[in-house]
């Protein structure tokens, strides 16, 4: 009687297969813990732009908290037309800066502050905001530096405003002379806000038409979520590329700054 061989592999190779599988698992299961917090609780954003100076300034690194406002399409990566309007949807408040899809493309990411509310009329004249008719109240609060970028530097007026229920921070404006400094009056439709960069004279928002190249009113359904600390924060002369630039153009005093 001749003994009952099975066939197997051997105990090398076997075990080298399931330490992989195990690997892929962890990977697997660590990339879906990611998803899941990403979609669901908070997402980091980088500031590309200078237009919500003196408040967010070009390379800070914040955070996004997604459950602010509940969840839309634009809360999962690449917008899948899965459902229509909000799920838990909760409104937005006047003076949130807020993340949002623009709505020209439903793809590119903004980040503005909530100046009008549905119903609400907004109009510049002469550099001064006016909210259903009333000037928003503002205070003078020093000067500041602002690199335009183009081989010089410009000293920028700042305010600090208070919007109607106390929320305050502080604008940027360089005079009541420029192409947003006074506009019509604009009526906020249902179900969308009208948004506005701090740095006034610098912003492309919902001052400016789509059509112009810039955001219009912007629907709820757009919001991906509530900006709510700043991170970490580097020079714009940072790269990813020059490890030393990870440390000499690191701004510090931007760490850990929850944002008004």
């Amino acid at each position: 009687m001749s003994d009952n061989v099975q066939a197997a592999q051997p105990p090398e190779k076997t075990g080298a297969v399931g330490e992989i599988v195990e690997i892929v698992k962890t990977v697997f299961y660590a990339l879906l813990i990611a998803l899941v917090l990403r979609v669901l609780l908070f997402q980091p954003f980088t500031i590309p732009s200078a237009s919500m100076e003196p408040n967010l300034y070009q390379g800070d690194y914040i955070i996004v908290s997604k459950f602010s406002y509940g969840y839309s399409r634009h809360s999962i990566p690449f917008s899948p037309p899965i459902f229509p309007g909000r799920v838990l949807g909760k409104p937005a408040e006047r003076g949130d800066v807020v993340v949002f899809k623009l709505p020209r493309d439903g793809h590119t990411d903004y980040v503005k502050r909530v100046i009008g509310l549905p119903g609400d009329r907004i109009q510049m004249k002469d550099g001064l905001l006016f909210l259903n008719g009333q000037q928003v109240q503002r205070q003078f609060a020093g000067t500041r530096s602002e690199d335009t970028g183009f081989g010089f530097v410009r000293d920028v007026a700042n305010y600090r405003e208070t919007l109607p229920g106390g929320r305050t921070f502080l604008t940027s404006d360089f005079g009541a002379d420029g192409e947003l400094d006074n506009t019509e009056v604009f009526v906020v439709p249902e179900g969308h806000y009208f948004m506005m960069g701090d740095n006034r004279d610098n912003s492309s928002d919902s001052r400016v038409p789509p059509e112009a190249g810039g955001v219009g009113f912007v629907p709820a359904e757009n919001l991906v979520g509530k900006a709510q600390i700043i991170l970490l924060s580097w020079k714009p002369s940072a790269s990813i590329l020059k490890p030393w630039t990870w440390v000499f153009d690191a701004q510090p005093s931007r760490f850990f700054r929850v944002l008004q």
